[in-house]
């Protein structure tokens, strides 16, 4: 049971497989009751989902109408800036306002890589983006595009309300009585400075009726048909287009390719299904943040887009750190001075836990001499049940826990877990500054290598940095009050390599991540000072030979784990005796 005695080895180890196994396996793997996955080959790409349409004869002149008939007008609200064309009524430019991408220009979600037409009719379609359409009313947030054909009229108006991000859309026509199809194609613009992590977090996102939440795949090309959804969004790392209908969707092909080109990310293309229940389609196309108190307004479960971690995760994310993040933003501080409130915040919280750790630590430190004694006494393999029957006596005697070290750890991984999946999809963080950093939603660079180095990148984050040297600070400090296994010393070893993987890791992660898990290990080292001095050893040796003294009736927790390790120690007898035959 010596390895027992390495509970911060275990707890650093734990937290560094699973913090790399999250940050690789991010999206959760997508269900496929009630969807249809699609067989996808090389030659499959998004136009095939968009094939040309049949067109009515009796259209053609319209439809061939000269070029130079189109026409551009724009709508407003204090959010979005709307620009759309007459031919096809459809949206041409989508800036949102007060946001920048990373080369400070305003951000444009569209600009001529938006395809959006509706098909009237499922038979012999009329597709909307080859008519040219006329005004019929027209205000700053307000326009509708009417055109006719064979004598029945076609209405598409866009409406914006001030404070939304939410473009309305009525589409009116008697061949939507015969139902329809509405296509979306997007080439997704670069909009961050980190293109790769961008990219793996841009996809094509469904609702279904029934309240799940799928998504097609964040690092390849993927198509999928599903039947029966709410909403279609096409997201971004930090923005997002979302299509609601009032009515849903019977049925809707999905699909999302990677793109080489380093202006752009994935390109997202939509085709649904309208019902063909009235002359009428109401919808409303999102185009904003992804910011999770916007998003929650819109009670769509829009807010479920952001990727806030699943379970327990999710759930601190939620009603614990976005709250307080919330809260502390109510102030006007800056970004980084919430990052550390907060971060004290929490470990004040934790304290407890950090304080329980400590004090068990000191106790195993104490028992040293005496478990060194046991171990050389039964060193020979065969006597290895009877050492951990001799040192179960001497925890049991003690009344010391040889867990308790740990078992405090397990109780903080869930907030750093938590925090490890909230600041990389944290909007707010988005172009703020701190000290070095320009943007705390990505990495901050203040050296570019003129090479790259495999798994560390091509630049050096020195919040990464940081946090890298104050953790091997922090092992190292744990390696003075932890005793000492001198049977696995290359554990010893193993506990500063896992910083060293920390920091290829997450010198591509966000600056406000790295920010945050630097200053918490400078508030543990004061914690740890604080502790160091509120306790007093030689009064807690005087407490452990009282307990020893005494006869201790083993706790449950003991008796269970006593038990454990005879088990283990049978199982290992047996393996020995066969590998003897």
């Amino acid at each position: 049971m010596n390895k027992l005695d390495n509970n911060t080895i275990i707890g650093l180890i734990l937290i560094g497989v699973i913090m790399m196994w999250i940050g690789f396996t991010s999206t959760p793997p997508a269900e496929t009751s009630a969807v249809q996955k699609v067989e996808t080959s090389d030659e499959t790409t998004a136009d095939d989902i968009n094939e040309e349409e049949e067109i009515p004869s009796s259209i053609e002149g319209i439809v061939m109408a000269d070029f130079s008939n189109e026409e551009f007008f724009s709508i407003e609200n204090d959010l979005i800036y709307l620009n759309l064309s007459n031919k096809g009524a459809s949206i041409r430019q989508a800036i949102i306002k007060n946001q920048f991408n990373y080369k400070k220009e305003p951000l444009k979600l569209v600009d001529e890589n938006l395809e959006f037409k509706i098909l009237l009719g499922k038979v012999l379609s009329v597709p909307t983006d080859r008519l040219f359409f006329r005004i019929s009313d027209k205000s700053e947030s307000h326009i509708r595009f009417s055109a006719e054909v064979e004598g029945k009229p076609i209405h598409i108006t866009y409406h914006l309300r001030n404070g939304s991000y939410r473009v309305e859309i009525t589409v009116e026509s008697p061949m939507l009585q015969n139902g329809g199809f509405i296509d979306m194609k997007l080439k997704g613009f670069r909009l961050e400075k980190n293109r790769d992590f961008e990219s793996n977090r841009t996809t094509v996102y469904y609702h279904l009726s029934s309240g799940k939440l799928k998504n097609l795949s964040e690092t390849r090309s993927d198509s999928e048909r599903a039947e029966q959804l709410d909403w279609i969004a096409f997201r971004h790392q930090f923005f997002s287009l979302i299509l609601n209908s009032k009515n849903e969707f019977p049925n809707a092909e999905m699909t999302v390719e990677p793109l080489p080109d380093e202006n752009y990310t994935k390109l997202m293309t939509l085709r649904a299904e309208l019902p063909s229940t009235s002359s009428a389609i109401d919808m409303n196309l999102y185009m904003g943040p992804n910011k999770f108190v916007i998003l929650k307004k819109y009670k769509n479960d829009y807010e479920k887009l952001i990727p806030l971690g699943w379970g327990i995760f999710g759930w601190i994310n939620r009603g614990v750190v976005i709250p307080i993040f919330n809260w502390l933003e109510s102030y006007g501080l800056n970004y980084g001075i919430i990052i550390l409130l907060m971060a004290i915040m929490i470990k004040i919280v934790i304290f407890p836990f950090t304080y329980g750790s400590y004090r068990s630590m000191a106790k195993m430190r104490i028992l040293k001499p005496e478990m060194d004694e046991i171990n050389e006494k039964y060193k020979d393999e065969k006597d290895q049940l009877k050492k951990q029957q001799a040192l179960m006596e001497l925890y049991k005697k003690s009344g010391v826990n040889p867990l308790g070290g740990c078992i405090p750890l397990l109780f903080q991984l869930p907030i750093l877990f938590a925090v490890f999946q909230f600041f990389p999809a944290s909007f707010e963080l988005r172009g703020q500054s701190f000290l070095w950093a320009e943007d705390l939603s990505t990495y901050d660079s203040v050296f570019e290598l003129p090479f790259r180095i495999p798994g560390y990148g091509s630049h050096v984050s020195l919040f990464t940095l940081l946090m890298t040297i104050s953790t091997i600070i922090y092992t190292w400090m744990n390696q003075q009050l932890t005793p000492q296994n001198n049977q696995y010393p290359q554990l010893k070893y193993m506990m500063y390599l896992m910083p060293v993987i920390f920091l290829g890791v997450f010198n591509n992660y966000a600056a406000g991540l790295t920010y945050y898990y630097f200053v918490s290990n400078l508030i543990t080292f004061g914690q740890q000072y604080a502790i160091k001095s509120f306790i007093d050893e030689e009064k807690l040796h005087a407490k452990i030979k009282e307990n020893q003294a005494r006869e201790v009736k083993p706790s449950k927790f003991m008796q269970t784990f006593e038990q454990l390790a005879k088990e283990q120690q049978i199982k290992g007898n047996r393996s020995l005796r066969r590998k003897k035959i």
